[in-house]
């Protein structure tokens, strides 16, 4: 008797833990990053701030960059699980590439490249 009541015990435990992790996965796969972040870029020369308005629309990712340095920017991209990609092209030809993976529904981090001319790191929060 007292093996099956642990047997009862050990499965119940397992059943709650794949659930967990079930619910916890489709938590993150259901992150959506239509909204308005702010970016906070940090390279070898300082740390600046953008505003980065997003939409998107199934695995389709489009906005504006907006920077100080680099003024208002239009951007495409896609969205592949966790992670995401975006260029944003200057008047002078310059191509700005943002990859990086959802930390969680307000949250960003990736790496910029600077068109091969450079690159720095960002994070993103989500304005509320």
């Amino acid at each position: 008797m007292r093996s099956s009541s642990r047997l009862v015990a050990v499965a119940a435990a397992s059943l709650i833990a794949v659930t967990t992790s079930v619910a916890a996965a489709a938590q993150r796969l259901a992150v959506d990053l239509t909204g308005n972040w702010t970016f906070e870029v940090v390279t070898e020369n300082g740390t600046g701030m953008s505003a980065v308005a997003m939409t998107q629309k199934g695995d389709s990712l489009a906005g504006t960059y907006t920077s100080g340095r680099m003024g208002t920017l239009p951007f495409k991209g896609l969205v592949k699980g966790q992670t995401f990609t975006f260029a944003a092209s200057t008047s002078g030809g310059a191509t700005f590439t943002f990859s990086g993976s959802i930390v969680d529904a307000d949250h960003i981090k990736g790496d910029l490249d600077f068109g091969g001319q450079g690159g720095a790191t960002f994070s993103g929060t989500r304005q509320k």
